[in-house]
């Protein structure tokens, strides 16, 4: 299973999505400055996390929700 997932920094009133297999890992990582851009915007919340079967499933997705913006995206679905 793969996580497809939307974060939001409050510190630059950003969104960001990704996609991973091992969701709490990638959190932490978001969250403790060990990749470059998110660590600009620390601490992230999660705003939406949605679970598919494969890989490529949360490729399409993730690019879906890149491709619409991420705010649309999320009012789209109501969560935002």
């Amino acid at each position: 299973m793969f996580s497809v997932y939307i974060l939001y920094s409050q510190s630059i009133s950003k969104y960001y999505v990704g996609h991973t297999n091992d969701f709490e890992r990638r959190f932490h990582e978001h969250n403790s400055g060990q990749t470059k851009y998110s660590s600009i915007g620390i601490p992230w919340d999660l705003v939406y996390k949605i679970e598919v079967e494969s890989r490529s499933a949360a490729m399409i997705l993730e690019t879906k929700i890149k491709k619409r913006g991420i705010s649309r995206y999320l009012k789209d679905i109501g969560v935002a």
